[in-house]
């Protein structure tokens, strides 16, 4: 196992950049030259057809058989074009990753034995994957296969080339059961944008833009990633299976510096992102931020904001695609929330807003009086719909993974509040205690005043709050940054939930607000009434401070939040009968559905903590363990010969007491792993998942940090050339 790491390490020590092709053109004119968009549709299909399809896009409405056929002959015709053999629908089941399956463009001649080029509107819009396999929570029996994928016109097509110079027509779609329920991230999604279009517009048009005739959600995911060679993470077998280190002591230089963060990308690094950004541009994907995260060999790529539905797809084809193009320069790119000990984890930041069809970004500060009610309306109602439903954000953001990173240094805490700035809290302050028909002033700086009255609000200025990266809701000045979802997360999920809750706290707002129009008091009076009353009982979650001090959490205690620690714990809300009837009202999800993905998360956190136990064990037992004991044997030896030679016992009575701690460390590793593996065994014999999750969030789980301790002594303690893994120092800082 030695010899497996020092050849790694000769492999990664002799890489150089990769060359990368750059195009000669201007980014503007390659960008999205591999997606079937509005340009492309244009140039293929008739006028009729191009307003149709157009249409049914942006009101979403079905689209007919015959709209469905000459769109699949244009869109052939495009990708046959562009290089492509095959099409697929592709997917996002509930394994976490994206899924495909390759049909070709042609077909036989009934009678002839000729193949013809083929693919009709059918195929366009609906396939039948199999779909026994795939996450399903008990909606589906094991050996019923069926499956529908349909297509997604509101994400466009695109071409995914291929390693072996071909490439292939991938057609975003949505994943059903048979029997119809949904199987996948985008179904749901889709059915929350709907939801929150619907209720925010009706907000917008009835009191502050009668023009707005639709609301969109917008996300801008920043993900954060680990990049390390590729030789490495094949010597490191909990990488391999895991896509953590279950082991590994922390380097003398890890991240205390932090030199790292923005520092000069490394060229080899560089080149990677470069060929990534070039292959996303083309596909649609506007990325336009690198830099160097505060961990070492840890990085990040941003997007623009897009439409939550698409940015959600190029967030899941961008990871692929990343992990895609790293091969190529010898690289693995780690998504893991926590890939090593000791130094920062991963998230991935979404940024979240509304924007209507009129161009208003409705959590844009502005310095009008009418612009700044309708801002202060969707604020407050955004921070109500979050203190109302805390422990269903925290459910989604439960994963194995993230267990490992929140609460720690660098990540927000298990406890959900929302963080506003100075600026904004003091403006909540003053609306929440403001007099009747009284004007009130405030100061910030020597020019910048904002102005309360029972029919006045604020003029605000952009960017008038600070940033708090331990918060896991923040305000950032024109939208709000849930960052708390973890790097290998599909945010669709989040995003689900989050226009959800923000869709039913604005349909009561209207509710609220028209109930005291009712009683003939002045709209913008009335809303200011609510609001007020919203600031009452929801203003706890606004927490300014450090998110990471053991203050806050005391403080939380005191404010009545919810500190849900463990991932199966949180994901428990999901059972709830209230979160239940919520999705249920809007038809997100029925109680079926609701269940199906409890059950899929709890099993998939069983796995993943079974599969790292076992990481643990063999490579305690079998590399570990064996290692310490040869190098302990080469000590005694050392220590009879130094005696038979006469050496006095003071000179060797160091050697002594390491061959003793060898002797401790090792036997504690051997009763651990014993008794981890016996945890495991009665955790399997659980047949309710919920307790066989807690059972190994606890009980297994409790021994990773104790069998950890002692194999990180031990890698202080034996000989370098003869330890077998791969260490921290290697793996983080070799470029």
């Amino acid at each position: 196992m030695a010899l497996a790491r020092f050849k790694a390490l000769d492999l990664a020590q002799s890489r150089q950049s990769t060359p990368v092709k750059v195009p000669s053109e201007k980014v503007t004119e390659y960008f999205g030259s591999l997606i079937f968009n509005e340009e492309a549709m244009r140039s293929l299909l008739s006028p009729d057809t191009f307003q149709r399809i157009t249409k049914s896009i942006k009101e979403g409405h079905k689209i007919d058989r015959d709209t469905a056929d000459e769109v699949a002959a244009a869109m052939k015709s495009w990708a046959v074009s562009k290089g492509a053999s095959h099409y697929t629908h592709w997917f996002q089941p509930l394994t976490g990753t994206t899924a495909e399956k390759h049909d070709a463009f042609f077909d036989i001649v009934p009678g002839t034995g000729k193949a013809i080029e083929k693919f009709k509107g059918s195929a366009l819009v609906q396939q039948e994957p199999d779909a026994s396999s795939f996450p399903n929570g008990g909606i589906r029996s094991t050996f019923e296969a069926r499956g529908y994928t349909a297509w997604d016109p509101s994400s466009p097509a695109f071409i995914m080339e291929n390693a072996a110079g071909t490439s292939t027509l991938c057609i975003p779609s949505v994943f059903v059961a048979y029997t119809g329920e949904a199987l996948d991230y985008k179904t749901p999604l889709l059915k929350s944008i709907e939801l929150i279009d619907k209720a925010a517009t009706k907000v917008m048009s009835e009191y502050f833009d009668r023009n707005t005739e639709k609301t969109i959600p917008t996300l801008g995911a920043e993900q954060e990633y680990f990049l390390i060679d590729e030789a490495l993470f094949n010597a490191r077998p909990d990488l391999l299976m895991s896509g953590r280190t279950v082991f590994g002591h922390a380097p003398a230089k890890g991240q205390q510096l932090e030199d790292h963060y923005f520092g000069s990308i490394p060229p080899r690094v560089n080149a990677f992102m470069v060929e990534f950004e070039i292959e996303a541009q083309r596909l649609g994907i506007p990325v336009r931020t690198r830099h160097n995260e505060v961990a070492p060999a840890q990085f990040e790529v941003a997007p623009t904001f897009e439409e939550v539905n698409l940015a959600c797809d190029h967030n899941a084809l961008l990871m692929d695609l990343m992990q895609k193009v790293a091969a190529r320069h010898k690289f693995k790119v780690l998504f893991h929330e926590k890939p090593f000990a000791g130094i920062n984890g991963s998230g991935k930041h979404n940024n979240w807003s509304l924007a209507t069809d009129t161009g208003i970004n409705v959590l844009g500060p502005s310095t009008k009086p009418k612009e700044s009610l309708r801002f202060v309306s969707f604020l407050v109602c955004v921070v109500k719909a979050v203190h109302d439903n805390a422990d269903l954000l925290r459910a989604a953001i439960a994963t194995a993974g993230n267990e490992h990173r929140l609460g720690a240094n660098e990540a927000p805490p298990a406890i959900m509040s929302v963080f506003l700035g100075s600026e904004m809290s003091r403006v909540i302050d003053t609306l929440e205690n403001m007099p009747p028909m009284t004007e009130f002033k405030l100061e910030k700086g020597d020019n910048v005043y904002l102005k309360l009255g029972i029919n006045k609000v604020p003029s605000l200025l952009l960017d008038n709050t600070d940033r708090n990266r331990t918060s896991p809701f923040a305000f950032t000045g024109n939208k709000f940054e849930f960052r708390a979802v973890g790097s290998s997360a599909n945010s669709a999920s989040a995003m689900t939930i989050l226009n959800t809750i923000v869709a039913d706290q604005l349909i009561q707002f209207r509710k609220d607000v028209d109930a005291l129009i009712d009683t003939d008091l002045k709209k913008e009076l009335a809303i200011v009434e609510v609001l007020k009353k919203y600031i009452k009982s929801s203003k706890r979650i606004i927490f300014e401070g450090n998110g990471y001090s053991d203050e806050w959490v005391e403080e939380a205690e005191r404010r009545g939040l919810a500190n849900i620690r463990s991932a199966p714990e949180a994901l428990g809300v999901y059972t709830r009968k209230e979160v239940a009837e919520l999705f249920e009202k809007y038809d997100i999800f029925t109680e079926k559905e609701l269940h199906a993905r409890y059950e899929i998360e709890l099993e998939n956190y069983i796995k993943k903590i079974q599969i790292e136990s076992r990481v643990i064990g063999d490579l305690a037992i079998n590399h570990i363990l064996s290692t310490a004991l040869k190098y302990q044997s080469q000590l005694v030896d050392n220590v009879k010969g130094q005696k038979d030679i006469g050496i006095e016992e003071k000179y060797y009575a160091p050697t002594v007491e390491t061959i003793k701690r060898i002797a401790e460390y090792t036997a504690k590793i051997q009763i651990l792993v014993d008794e981890m593996t016996e945890a495991r065994k009665q955790a399997n014999a659980i047949q309710d998942s919920a307790e066989q999750a807690r059972l190994y969030g606890t009980k297994v789980k409790g021994y990773f940090d104790e069998i950890r301790y002692y194999v990180d002594k031990l890698e202080l303690i034996v000989d370098d050339d003869e330890w077998p893994l791969v260490k921290y120092r290697e793996l983080l800082m070799l470029r």
